[in-house]
């Protein structure tokens, strides 16, 4: 019943529980009004929802504190999504003292993103540093699985058929000369020899990041640019991120710090994916040795024919071709299943990919062999 009581609120349609609320029971019941219930008083007659907050920022600041006080952090951060759209706290997160009492999460980052240059300027430093602490814990949760996974392809990449004594893969050359086991020696004939290129500071990959920067793409913009600055920190990578919607534009250069990577985005507007891709193409040297990761939806607001014929042109050259309608930990995304359809049937399929499973895609598509598609 005390359940019943906080999911119906205030008013008429909570009298039948028989149940009233004390403690912090009330305080959550005040803080759900605020944002899901009609803006009165907890007894009065329900109407219809409205923004229970007002255009107060510092009643905004105590609502977003007793959030926090009252609920643990996954339900603080749908809230907090819930009051960007319900409230239009998009505005009064341009309040310095906004900031300081958000729960930091990757939804925020693509908030405080899009707001851009309408931001305050007194904000902008507060704001920077709340993406900054964001993209830091996502470093810390992403790097070292990505490069080590990413090291560990580009090495298996690397193999010879004729290495040097020292560098001969022992284990690797036993179990591929297994049939040449001659009993009676008690041995095996290396018929052939495994191994491994000798280390090399030559970069062996290109990896072109292209991604979406529409408004619906904002989580995925958030991880594609801290993956591309850790793929940017590996030698043996050469690493180019591509932003777009309808016009384009190559960050390559600040991807020393995602943090200015992502304040030289600008999420919204529409989406020119031909355009794009155009770009990117221009920019291959070594099709052979270049992966190109396009991060959309796929709604495409330019030219469909071009686009494909594009992507086909690319994949004949030797591009290994990997798109990804979202890379985020949401569920599947709204996508044009026509466009994936012909991308697949291109050999490039189109799949939703989360961050944890981001580093595995890549190095996949780094060893040329079949991409681990979730679902299959």
């Amino acid at each position: 019943m005390r359940r019943w009581r906080l999911v119906l609120g205030g008013g008429e349609e909570a009298d039948g529980t028989g149940r009233a609320l004390t403690g912090r029971d009330a305080a959550m019941d005040r803080t759900l009004a605020a944002l899901y219930g009609d803006g009165e008083d907890a007894g009065a007659r329900p109407g219809p929802r409205s923004a229970g907050l007002g255009a107060s920022a510092p009643g905004v600041a105590r609502w977003l504190g007793d959030v926090r006080d009252c609920f643990p952090a996954s339900v603080v951060q749908v809230m907090q999504r819930d009051a960007i759209d319900r409230l239009g706290l998009s505005a009064l997160l341009a309040e310095p003292e906004m900031l300081e009492a958000v729960e930091a999460d990757v939804h925020l980052a693509g908030t405080l993103i899009s707001l851009g240059k309408a931001m305050p300027e007194e904000s902008r430093e507060a704001a920077r540093a709340v993406v900054r602490k964001i993209v830091g814990e996502l470093e810390r949760r992403l790097a070292a699985r990505t490069r080590a996974t990413l090291t560990g392809a580009l090495d298996r990449s690397a193999r010879v058929r004729r290495p040097r004594h020292r560098d001969i893969d022992w284990n690797r050359t036993v179990r591929a000369n297994l049939g040449n086991y001659l009993p009676e020696y008690r041995t095996v004939v290396p018929e052939r020899l495994v191994g491994h290129g000798r280390a090399s500071r030559a970069v062996r990959k290109d990896i072109v990041l292209c991604v979406d920067q529409s408004g619906s793409m904002a989580a995925s913009v958030v991880y594609a640019s801290v993956f591309a600055a850790v793929l940017a920190s590996l030698r043996s990578l050469s690493t180019r991120l591509v932003v777009f919607d309808t016009s384009v534009v190559d960050l390559t250069d600040l991807l020393d710090d995602p943090v200015d990577v992502l304040f030289g985005t600008r999420l919204g507007g529409g989406t020119d994916i031909n355009r794009a891709l155009a770009y990117c193409q221009s920019r291959i040297t070594r099709p052979a040795e270049t992966v190109l990761v396009l991060v959309s939806d796929l709604h495409e607001g330019g030219i469909r024919g071009e686009m494909l014929k594009r992507v086909a042109a690319m994949r004949s050259a030797g591009v290994r071709f990997v798109t990804l309608l979202a890379l985020s930990d949401e569920g599947a995304p709204a996508y044009d299943r026509e466009h994936a359809a012909a991308l697949a049937a291109l050999g490039a399929p189109a799949f939703a990919c989360t961050p944890d499973h981001f580093p595995e895609v890549m190095a996949a598509a780094v060893e040329k062999r079949p991409l681990p598609v979730p679902g299959e």
